[in-house]
């Protein structure tokens, strides 16, 4: 029953990622068949992140009303009819309609199995389910692409993820015994999530400067992936076709990083892989700055992604480890929140500088990113010593 449930959660991993990257892959055709200028796709991805950052938040209440398993259920359930209703929608108001259990579907599941991992399995797990992300995030670009090419609309897209989503929801609505199940939780005796008051949650010692390292985190992430490929072509000269492939590295070298790091996550700490994580994000950054050559900037974002594969499944881990088991779901909650703020504002911000300054100046806004992440990591350590 152990290894039953624990391919069930892989699988729930796979399906958190479809969706993620499917407005992405279908915008160019959707604006136009709806008749919205392109950068409306910020508006629904900006509704969709307060729809998470809002069900994050509850996240620690659901739990203990809910089971994990229930929540799961439940959240996929609503993904599934939000891109279901994404699948019918021809006009903008609807997507903005449909927007909202988008995000509200996302956040909660999100930050409930995340904690249930940190809890039960080892941190090897935890890098190969977040690697198990990026395979559906990989994935729905090619299904969005085989209903643009063969179908011939972006709506076929979304159902076909829809109905996969309808599958995955029914068999974890039959699955919640098992998820309530004690034997197959490994020899982990189950926490009871103790209940924290949201102000009260910043209180706790570590709190924010991990709340910190996990929005410098998220922030450095989603920025490099929204404008690496612009970086590429206007400072150093690379052509739209090259700049797009090498953007999509980076995602490849998370992935990829992910997988070998739940090898290393066998013999080192969650602690020392964030820290090697953060010395190769470092170096790639490094590469960057190197203000001759193109080749230099390529490999740079590729070391970057590589970096970045163990800092959030790590940091996710060894959540409940630094704050208690029973503190875990309300500091996971507000670490999913952090996330999405992060995505929310950073990157848009960049976008801001890139305009009215210079696109040159992103190593060092990433730069900026990664010694507030070094910075409150390392404080977040020195309290857990403490």
């Amino acid at each position: 029953m152990y290894n039953l449930l624990l391919a069930l959660i892989y699988i729930c991993f796979i399906s958190l990622g479809l969706p993620d990257s499917l407005l992405g892959s279908a915008w160019p055709v959707m604006h136009e068949q709806i008749s919205v200028p392109v950068s409306y796709a910020g508006i629904i991805s900006m509704i969709i992140s307060i729809g998470t950052v809002i069900s994050s938040l509850m996240s620690d209440r659901l739990q203990r009303k809910l089971s994990t398993g229930k929540i799961t259920a439940i959240s996929v359930a609503m993904t599934a009819a939000a891109l279901f209703g994404f699948s019918i929608s021809h006009k903008f108001w609807m997507l903005i309609l449909w927007s909202v259990p988008y995000g509200l579907g996302a956040g909660a599941v999100d930050s409930v199995l995340n904690n249930y991992v940190a809890l039960h399995y080892t941190s090897k797990h935890m890098s190969w389910l977040h690697c198990s992300w990026g395979v559906g995030a990989s994935i729905s670009p090619y299904i969005m692409s085989f209903a643009l090419l063969k179908i011939g609309n972006w709506n076929s897209g979304y159902l076909i993820v829809s109905i996969i989503q309808i599958v995955l929801s029914i068999i974890i609505f039959m699955s919640v015994p098992l998820w309530q199940s004690s034997s197959a939780v490994t020899d982990d005796h189950k926490v009871a999530s103790e209940h924290i008051k949201f102000k009260e949650i910043f209180s706790i010692s570590g709190a924010v400067p991990c709340f910190l390292t996990f929005f410098g985190y998220c922030s450095l992430e989603l920025t490099t992936s929204l404008w690496a490929s612009s970086y590429l072509v206007q400072n150093r000269e690379i052509s739209a076709e090259i700049a797009s492939g090498c953007a999509s590295l980076f995602y490849l070298g998370i992935t990829a990083g992910r997988a070998v790091n739940g090898f290393l996550a066998i013999k080192y700490s969650d602690r020392t892989l964030i820290r090697l994580g953060l010395a190769i994000i470092f170096s790639g950054i490094i590469l960057l700055l190197i203000p001759f050559g193109s080749l230099c900037a390529m490999i740079g974002f590729v070391a970057i992604g590589l970096g970045c594969a163990p800092v959030y499944p790590c940091i996710i881990h060894m959540t409940p480890d630094i704050f208690g088991k029973e503190k875990s779901q309300a500091i996971m909650g507000v670490q999913i929140a952090c996330a999405y703020c992060g995505f929310c504002i950073m990157p848009p911000l960049f976008g801001l500088i890139a305009n009215h300054i210079t696109i040159a100046l992103l190593p060092v806004y990433l730069m900026v990113l990664l010694l507030l992440m070094v910075i409150m990591h390392e404080k977040v350590i020195k309290i857990k010593r403490a």
